[in-house]
């Protein structure tokens, strides 16, 4: 199970870094095109997570469940108060060099993330192969 999460995830990553490479080559028009495909992909995949949570069994989903929402709702106040700060008139702070900052710190954050599922991963394979090794001292 986790191999394929692992799979799936070099995937995106490799997308992630095509369409940023891509993107500075990119003629305005097709720029935005990407940029309203991608929002749409992120609110589909939103919404297949959010259902995912919502119709699992799993007690310790409910908790994962609540750090998405508040995860969501931060970066969405985030966004909403860069809106409010950048004005771009003049002697204020530059919006493009302002959202550049903003995506570099996302960037950061989802390295972090994967670093966090990576440690989760481990500890789950710590955990089987404990409980294996139980089952292997019961059996002799």
């Amino acid at each position: 199970m986790l191999t394929v999460k692992l799979c799936e995830l070099d995937e995106r990553i490799g997308r992630l870094h095509s369409r940023i490479y891509l993107s500075g080559f990119a003629r305005h028009d097709r720029l935005r095109s990407e940029i309203g495909e991608l929002r749409q992909e992120c609110e589909e995949t939103d919404l297949t997570i959010r259902k995912k949570l919502k119709y699992s069994r799993a007690e310790a989903v409910s908790a994962i469940s609540g750090a998405y929402d508040e995860i969501g709702t931060s970066i969405r106040r985030a966004k909403e108060e860069l809106g409010k700060t950048v004005t771009g008139e003049p002697g204020e702070r530059d919006p493009a060099e302002e959202k550049l900052l903003v995506a570099e710190y996302m960037l950061d954050f989802a390295l972090q993330a994967a670093d966090s599922a990576l440690l989760s991963a481990l500890e789950a394979i710590d955990a089987q192969m404990t409980l294996e090794e139980k089952e292997e001292e019961n059996t002799l």
